[in-house]
């Protein structure tokens, strides 16, 4: 599979923020979000085609039982369930960080962390290819999908992008159309940014959101400690 970085850091994001993490990142995507952090694993994949035995020879000097496989899409790699259950057998937590644009299949899995897309990362014409702007749109929410991942892991997190108020709205809406009942703390708000400035400018009114709602503000604390770069 194509392996864009395998980096030792500590988690940045959600319910496992601070825990020291191995992360193995591949590359390439379906969908096209305008804010992408990632867009060299996303928007223009780069990276190095790895075998599963490969993968699991670099990660075997780092110390830590935690593995995040994210993206891009993790879901979209070739051989993703073979590594999933490889790592699995070694006695690794996984944590897959995912859009749920794309189903389970009985992928091993001890945390899934959906990410699902609101309406502000579809990206403006002239960002990019048209077609790529009607495909996103098409793909980027996908309700039965989600419930399969809510369904067949059972332990979540539903993390999402917030850029702005009116985002509320829609995540209720989203969560209503799942037809089960998702605990709001399972629900994380994080602030849409690349830079610490950007991601304070948006921490005031987001933490009155989640306390007026009962959804679990997300940092990310990886952008405090390192800033927006590789290998963190």
């Amino acid at each position: 599979m194509l392996i864009s970085e395998i980096f030792h850091s500590i988690q940045g994001e959600g319910l496992l923020t601070g825990v020291p993490s191995i992360f193995i990142r591949t590359s390439g995507c379906n969908l096209r979000c305008r804010w992408c952090d990632t867009p060299y694993a996303s928007w223009k994949v780069e990276g190095e085609e790895m075998t599963v035995p490969e993968i699991l020879d670099r990660i075997a000097p780092w110390p830590s039982r935690h593995v995040v496989l994210t993206g891009g899409e993790p879901m979209v790699a070739r051989g993703m369930h073979e590594l999933a259950a490889a790592l699995r057998a070694g006695g690794k937590h996984l944590t897959i960080e995912t859009a749920g644009t794309l189903p389970p299949e009985g992928i091993a899995c001890d945390l899934a962390s959906l990410s699902p897309k609101l309406r502000h990362s579809t990206p403006l014409p002239g960002e990019i290819e048209p077609g790529w702007i009607a495909r996103h749109e098409k793909l980027r929410l996908q309700p039965e999908v989600l419930r399969a991942w809510l369904e067949e892991v059972g332990v979540f997190q539903m993390k999402f992008v917030v850029s702005g108020e009116e985002d509320v709205a829609e995540i209720r809406g989203l969560l209503e159309a799942l037809g089960r009942e998702v605990p709001a703390d399972r629900v994380l708000l994080m602030p849409e940014g690349r830079t610490k400035e950007e991601l304070r400018a948006r921490n005031a009114w987001l933490v009155e959101v989640c306390k007026a709602e009962g959804f679990r503000y997300c940092q990310r604390l990886h952008i405090e400690l390192f800033g927006n770069v590789r290998g963190t």
